[in-house]
This record gives structure tokens, sequence and C-alpha cells, in this order.
């Protein structure tokens, strides 16, 4: 038996059968395969324990060691999954020399150049993948458009430029850098090379609709529309896709009924097509026509399109309902795409509270990371949440720690663990926390306002709280959390009036119990009381369960109930 797994516990030990299947060569005398292949068990022990750092690294060593194809890509995807991107790099650069001839590991080996800033080496190996395309160069450049944008925006405009160079004479380079442009939000020129792709090549659709697309990202809404309007006007037989731009930015500018007349139009020519059926029902879902979305999303759903999307919206429909049990079976099923983890998060929560469940909820989680290690990570911060909604504390601060060692960057990360160490009443370890996300981003209004709010409620260091909370106004002026910050820090420093001022028009913005207790103690300060007990109780009308209004309630107003 490996030496290895002498050591495992009898649990992990008969599941070795299991971990071993993964890609390890067959075991001999040579010591680098051997190397390999412990480094490649220590990984799969790593990523079962969750320890999704230790598994990059030990999937990198064992691809740096092995002459296999399939552990480099493996080390490459798993890394890359799990956002490692110098693991995923230094791996994806062995697969490449191990098979120069592979499109596949060029492509992971391009986009981790471009996710680590390497942009010279970026361009050289995206320039070798759209040259090994099927047809002219430049036309494998709209290839690359919905893969490159999902990287850093200004870095793969930098790289989109440089590869276009060449194709001066091309609407389909004009038009891809124009896409990368207006995704890293250069519009200005964005619009200038959509306007040439529309020179060079007048009958092509798509650089017209990306033209009325970013008059609507500059602003000029009316003309968004017209401009759009106006090319399905001149069209004898519309383009389904002129419409549905056209029904997005009518969405965009709030006016889902001409959306969703455009939307009908677009069924009524075509017969059915999913792209619009989906629109349908979100349109149908933003009002409130819950049994009419409800019957597009399962439309939609036998369609077999947009089927994570659909199961997404059918769980939301569900929960809005109180069919909880069938809320919980739809959001499971949503394992893919940006709704993914939100679906899991609350299938977990109805798992745990409605039908106390907790060890299964935690259990459902696990699942969903192991087969889905895209998501993996956000499952970890995923468990810190419920573990801190179930008051699991430590247990949670043990899932927070594992997050900021793999996210050490990850502001939400920081912040999180700040409020549970307040939870637990280490207000000094939070406030270290918070003070540590505003060094690491001193411009973030999010964070400023979580450390001024802080010492506003929790200590006496008015001034500084002040202080970072007006830095955080200036910028996110509109914000009524802020505002409310600093309603409440200018209560705190005795400033009634100028602190009810604030608070009101933090209310007007944001209905929340959190802002009316404020204004309630308020306005008992200034002896106003009866306004204070009738704000009370219209908020507790609305919020009968509030914990914070129940608190209020007590210690203002009991003694005279």
């Amino acid at each position: 038996m490996h030496q290895c797994l002498k050591r495992l516990p009898v649990s992990l030990a008969a599941a070795a059968p299991m971990i071993l299947s993964f890609a390890i060569p067959a075991l001999g005398a040579d010591d680098e395969r051997y190397d390999a292949s412990a480094h490649v068990l220590q990984a799969e022990l790593a990523r079962h324990r969750q320890d999704y750092r230790t598994a990059s690294r030990e999937y990198r060593l064992a691809a740096e060691l092995s002459e296999s194809i399939d552990i480099a890509r493996q080390a490459t995807e798993r890394a890359t999954s799990y956002g490692f991107n110098e693991d995923a790099l230094k791996s994806a650069e062995r697969w490449y020399e191990l098979n120069p001839d592979s499109n596949e590991a060029l492509f992971y080996l391009a986009r981790l150049q471009l996710r680590n800033d390497e942009l010279r080496d970026a361009r050289r190996s995206y320039k070798r993948l759209i040259e090994r395309a099927d047809g002219p160069p430049e036309r494998g450049l709209l290839t690359l458009i919905g893969v490159i944008t999902e990287e850093n925006p200004e870095a793969a405009d930098d790289v989109m430029r440089w590869l276009a160079k060449p194709y001066r004479d091309s609407a389909e380079a004009h038009y891809a850098v124009a896409v990368t442009a207006l995704s890293a939000g250069d519009d200005e020129h964005a619009k200038e090379r959509a306007e040439k792709a529309i020179e060079l090549d007048p009958g092509w659709m798509k650089p017209k609709l990306l033209y009325g697309r970013i008059l609507l990202v500059q602003g000029d809404t009316d003309a968004a529309i017209d401009y759009v309007a106006r090319l399905i006007g001149d069209d004898p037989q519309p383009d389904p896709e002129a419409r549905m731009e056209l029904a997005l930015i009518m969405l965009a500018a709030g006016r889902d009924d001409d959306a969703l007349s455009q939307v009908n139009q677009i069924q009524y020519e075509t017969g059915n097509n999913p792209d619009a059926l989906r629109l349908m029902a979100i349109i149908n879902f933003r009002q409130e026509n819950l049994d009419a979305a409800w019957e597009d999303f399962q439309d939609l759903l036998a369609s077999g399109r947009h089927t994570m999307d659909a199961l997404y919206y059918l769980a939301r429909i569900a929960d809005f309902r109180g069919e909880t049990d069938r809320a919980m079976l739809l959001y499971t099923q949503v394992e893919a795409g940006q709704n993914a983890v939100r679906s899991q998060r609350r299938a977990a929560a109805i798992r745990a509270f409605d039908n106390d469940d907790a060890d299964g909820a935690l259990k459902r989680l696990d699942e969903f990371a192991n087969d889905n290690p895209n998501h993996a990570i956000e499952t970890v911060q995923a468990k810190a949440q419920l573990l801190a909604a179930l008051e699991r504390y430590p247990e949670s601060l043990e899932y927070y720690d594992r997050m900021l060692a793999f996210r050490p960057e990850s502001e939400g990360v920081m912040l999180g663990r700040a409020e549970l160490l307040l939870r637990m009443e280490r207000l000094d370890d939070a406030i270290d926390q918070y003070r540590a996300a505003v060094d690491r981003f001193p411009d973030s209004a999010l964070s400023l306002n979580a450390l001024g709010y802080t010492l506003a409620d929790r200590t006496e260091e008015y001034k500084e709280a002040e202080r970072l909370i007006r830095k955080a106004l200036e910028i996110d002026p509109d914000s009524a959390a802020i505002i409310d910050s600093l309603g409440w820090v200018l209560y705190r420093l005795g400033r009634y009036e100028e602190a009810l001022v604030e608070l009101q028009r933090a209310y007007e913005r944001l209905d929340d119990p959190e802002v009316a207790a404020h204004i309630v103690e308020v306005l008992a300060a200034l002896d106003r009381h009866e306004e204070a007990k009738a704000l009370l109780e219209e908020a507790e009308d609305r919020r009968p369960e509030n914990e914070l209004l129940k608190d209020v309630r007590e210690r203002l107003f009991s003694a005279n109930d």
C-alpha cells in the first residue's frame, strides 16, 4: 500500500480508491511519478476538506512533476475554478508545454495571462488562437468577445485593440474593439469604433445595435430608443435581435409596457423565440404579474433554453407565495449561472429555518460546492453566513477565517467577518477588522461607513466617526444608509435637531426599521414623545417582529404603557 495511505484515518482510507481514481499515473519506481501522485492525493484530500488553497498548490506541484497532460489540465481547471490565478497560470503553462497543439490549453493560458495582467504574453497567446481559428483571422476576434470581456475589462480592451491593429479595414475588428471598449467604460472610443464598423459594412446590424446601446450608456435614452426604432422601421423584415435590443433599452428606461409590446411583436413575428419569452417573463415578474410570469417561466423551462433563469424565477415566485417546500426544491436545482450561489443560499436557509434541518442545509451546501468547483469558494462564504444566522458563531468565524485566507483582498469578506465579530461581542476585534478594510479600500463608501457607524454606535469616538461618515457621503451622497449613519453620529454628539433632519432624509429614501428606531430615539431626546410613539407604532405595524423596534419600545415607553 502507498505509504501515504497508511497514515490516513479509517474513513479516508476506505475512500482512497475513489480519491485515487483522479488522473494519477500508475505508481512505479520512477520517483517523479511517485511524487506527482502523492501531490495529487494531497490535493484531493485538501479539496474534500474544502482547503482549496492547498488543493490548488498541490495540483500545481503535481503538474510540474508529471508528464501527464491530464494532470496538467485538471490542475489548471481546478485552480482556475477556485480563482487562484497564479497557481492556475503555472499549471496552464505546463499544460501548454506538454501539449502545444491543444487549443484548449492555449485558451486557458491566454485567459490566465490576462487575469494576471501579463498583457504582452496574453496578446501573443490570443493572437495564436485567432490564427488557428477557421476563416479569416479578423473574424476570430468576434469569437473572443464573450470570453475576453469576462476578465479584467481594461486589460481586455488593451489586448483587443492590439489584436485588431492589422485589420484597419475590417468591420468585424472595429466592432470587436467597440464592444471591449464599452465594457471597459470608454464609451467615446466605443462609439467611434462602432461608427467605423457601420461605415465599412452598412448592412451589418450588430454595430448599429451596439451604437444604440452606447447612446443609452451615455445617458441619451430618448436618442437610443429613436435610433433603434428607426432601424426597425426602415427594415421591411425587422430583425428580431433589433426588437430585442429596443425592448432592453426601453426596459432600462423604465418603459416596461413599451418593452413588453416589442416582445409580444417578436413572438407574433417569429412564433416562438425563447429569448423573447424570457424577457416577457422577467417583465411580468418585475410588474408583479406573478401568475403570468409563472406561466411564462414554465413555458421557458419546457423550451429547454435559459433553464437556470427559469428555475430561479419560478423559485422566487414560489417563495413570494409562501410555498417554501416548492421554492426550496426549485432553488436547489439552480446549479449554474449568476444566480446559482444565491439560490443555494436561499434553499439552505429554508431548510435550516423553515424545515428545522440546519445540518441537512450545511450538507447540501457542501454537496453543491463539490459538484460545482466554480462556485466552491463562494459556497464557503454562504456557509459562514448561514452559521452566523443560526447563531453558531464560532463555526461561522472558522469559515470567515478560511474565506479571508482564500480571498484576502475581498472587501465583502472583511466586512462580513467584522459584522460577525460584533455579534460575538468582540468589539475591539471587529473595529480592527473594519480598520483593515478601510486601510485596504480607503475610497470605499461601504467600508468607511461601516467603521464610522460602528464607532458612533459602540464607542465614544464620535469625532472620528463623523469624519469617516462624511467622507463616505462625499463618495456616495445619495446613500440612505450613510445618511442614516450621519444622523446617528450627530445624535450621539448631542446635535439633535441636525440629526433629525438627516434621519428624516434617510427615511424618505429607505423605509427601514433601524432608521425609524433612530428617529424615535431623537424625537424622544427632543421631548417630542407623542411624535416618537406615533412613528414607532407605524413602524411596528409594518414589522411587528423587529427586535430593534421592540428594544426601543422597552427602553423608551414601557414605563408609560
